[in-house]
Formats: C-alpha cells, sequence, structure tokens
C-alpha cells in the first residue's frame, strides 16, 4: 500500500573507538558526502560487501549495442570518443559508496545522488547543469482472491533517471517496474536508439505510464465488486474494506498525478534539451498520463459515493433496527398495562370474581398483540 522502497543504509566506520554495544547502536542517516576527522573526503566503505547494484551496463553507438558489458568507467570514455555514443547504466537499490563513486565517474550532483539512494520522492525533474534527474513513482497491481481490510492491492517503488549528454543511469527501488523488458524491447527499435540517451528515457517512463493503465484498469473491478456488495442487501458490505481500497487508491494517485507537471515540461516546445522527435514521444505518454489521471479522479468520486452510500444504508438499518425494538415495545406495553391494572391489590375491582376472568385477560392481550403485529408488519415496522 504505503511506498516499498529500500531503506537508509548506514556509512562511514567507527575509528579508533571501540564500537558501542548493540543496545546503544543508532541508525546513522545516509548522507551523500562522508569526511574524515579532519573535514577531508575519504572513500566511503560498502555497507555490503560483495553486493553489486550494477544490473547492466551497455555502451550503445549509432543506435546499436556494443559486445560485452563493459565497466561504466571505460564505456563512458568509450562514448565520449564516438560521435553518437552513450552510456546506459542500470541500478537496482545501489549504497551509498558505489552510487557515491558512480557519481564521482559521471559527474552527477550530490543531492540528486542522495535523493537516489533514499528514493523517498515524489515524481519531479530536476536540471543540474547538462545533466537532467527524472524521479518516476512505478505501480504494479497485487493480484488478490477477495478484497479484505488487509489486502495490499497496489505495490509502488521508484524508479529514478539521470541524461547526461553521453550517458543514462537508470536507478530502480522495489520490484514493480522491472527495466530489462524496456532494454530488450528498445534494443530492437535501432531509429530510436539513434536519438540518445533522452530515448531511453522515453522508453522506461513508457513502461511506468503503461503500468499505470493496466493498473487502473484492474481497480476498476475492484470497485465494482466493492459496488455490487454494497448494494447486495444479502451482503454485509463491511466498511473497513471500502477504507482500504481508498488507502491504496491514494498510494496510487501519488504516483500518478504529480507526474503530469515534469511530462508537460518535456514536452514543452522551449525544452531544447530533448530531441524534437522525442518530444513527439513523450507528448503520447503524456496522454496516456492525462487518461489515467482521468480514471484515477472518477475511482475517486466512484469510492466517494460507495463510501456515503454505505454510511447511509448503517444509518437507514439502524433505524430500522430502532423501529423494531418500538413495535415489540408497543406489542408488550399491552400486556404491562393490563398485568398492572389488575395488579393493584385493590378490593372493589370489577372483574375480579368474574369466573372467565383469566381467561378473558388472555384473550384480551393475545387479540390486541396480533392486531398491533399485522399493523406493524403492513406499515414495514416488523
Amino acid at each position: 500500500m504505503t511506498d516499498r522502497v529500500a531503506r537508509d543504509r548506514t556509512a562511514g566506520q567507527h575509528g579508533d573507538r571501540p564500537p558501542r554495544p548493540r543496545a546503544w547502536a543508532a541508525p546513522v542517516r545516509a548522507m551523500s558526502r562522508i569526511l574524515n576527522a579532519d573535514g577531508s573526503p575519504r572513500t566511503p566503505q560498502p555497507t555490503r560487501p560483495g553486493r553489486s547494484g550494477i544490473v547492466d551496463c551497455g555502451l550503445y553507438v549509432d543506435g546499436e549495442r556494443r559486445p560485452g558489458r563493459p565497466q561504466y568507467a571505460d564505456a563512458l570514455a568509450d562514448a565520449r570518443r564516438e560521435r553518437d555514443g552513450f552510456v546506459w547504466l542500470g541500478l537496482h537499490e545501489p549504497d551509498l559508496a558505489e552510487m557515491t563513486e558512480i557519481a564521482a565517474t559521471f559527474g552527477l550532483h550530490e543531492l540528486a545522488v542522495e535523493d537516489a539512494v533514499k528514493a523517498e520522492q515524489r515524481p519531479k525533474l530536476e536540471h543540474f547543469g547538462e545533466i537532467v534527474f527524472l524521479v518516476l513513482r512505478t505501480a504494479r497491481y497485487c493480484e488478490h482472491a477477495e478484497l479484505t481490510e488487509n489486502s495490499e492491492v497496489v505495490e509502488t517503488g521508484q524508479v529514478m533517471l539521470f541524461i547526461g549528454p553521453n550517458f543514462v543511469i537508470s536507478v530502480r527501488h522495489g520490484d514493480a517496474c522491472r527495466l530489462s523488458p524496456v532494454r530488450a524491447d528498445l534494443e530492437a527499435k535501432r531509429d530510436l536508439l539513434r536519438q540518445g540517451p533522452w530515448a531511453v528515457a522515453y522508453a522506461v517512463t513508457d513502461r511506468v505510464v503503461d503500468l499505470y493503465l493496466e493498473v487502473a484498469d484492474r481497480l476498476e473491478d475492484d470497485l465494482d465488486v466493492l459496488e455490487a456488495d454494497v448494494f447486495d442487501r444479502q451482503s454485509s458490505g463491511r466498511i473497513q474494506r471500502i477504507y482500504q481500497m481508498k488507502r491504496e487508491l491514494v498510494e496510487f494517485k501519488r504516483a500518478v498525478v504529480p507526474l503530469q507537471r515534469p511530462l508537460m515540461t518535456l514536452t514543452a516546445q522551449v525544452n531544447r534539451a530533448v530531441p524534437q522527435e522525442v518530444r513527439r514521444y513523450f507528448r503520447d505518454v503524456q496522454d496516456h498520463l492525462s487518461r489515467t489521471v482521468e480514471q484515477v479522479n472518477s475511482y475517486d468520486d466512484l469510492l466517494n459515493s460507495i463510501l456515503q452510500a454505505r454510511l447511509a444504508q448503517v444509518t437507514v438499518d439502524q433505524n430500522n433496527d430502532m423501529r423494531k425494538i418500538a413495535a415489540w415495545a408497543a406489542i408488550g406495553a399491552v400486556w404491562t398495562a393490563i398485568a398492572g391494572i389488575y395488579g393493584m391489590n385493590f378490593q372493589n375491582m370489577p372483574e375480579l370474581t368474574w369466573t372467565y376472568g383469566y381467561p378473558g385477560v388472555w384473550a384480551v392481550n393475545l387479540t390486541l398483540s396480533f392486531v398491533l403485529y399485522r399493523w406493524f408488519r403492513r406499515n414495514g415496522w416488523l
């Protein structure tokens, strides 16, 4: 439901000081730069030795990938020597140490590096000189047999793109959107790859928005089920399920709606950083995103209507219960009134010595009770 992304990792060492006991250990905030005691930069140590966040690294020249998987520093040097070459470096949840080394090689800004490690950003577009930093929120529909008050409907993550003159770096957090199929599809489109790093940015953004459309379509099915349950008088229609669905929809909405502004910037005519041909592709992505935003807003309105309808039904059901209680209380009042009258222990009362007094009282009570019961049933109280 909430954003399921990688946590901050602890960087740095204790030096000559003995480590504190585990009970006193405190989390260390991830920083974009680690300094020695004298203030000079030092090389950060990886938080998980032997683990690399690099998924793939490819060198592309004239729209075609060169064979092999070179080191990113060598690939960048080769790309700068080629006229139409660029590097696509794919990362999955890199730690601070590895990201710092990559930033030093590609010249990334430290603030963007910190954002890429934390993965707690909303969709945005930032410029750091010639490098553009694009943040996307990814979403994936979670299969479930039945919608309950604890069901996870939408899983979210993040994809961040560093787009430079000769490179593009994709940083993925979570498994909501895998980029391996995007790379494979894009490598089959040589004409598009000739557009350079922005072709990769388009392909990744297009894949993210396509997943939005899939999630929106599946959410519509869940809303249909909720709506049918609310208006089905044989169903309990638990209101907790509606609240859970609304929370999942809000999570999805946080991923979709803020992306409109970055896409508007990318498709603007005044944006010279994006090639004109690629801007046409981005406009197609923007159209798909607009459709998704409209769907999400309509789902939000529909879910509010379902919630209000269920609350109204709860109120009506409570009123019906109160009417039933009042009806049975009225029937019981007949017996209470007659029994109270003949239980006052006065000596001079009519029918006290009547032979048929006792069965007569029963006959009157039953007759009045039956008449009231029929009257309440006819008026819908029972």
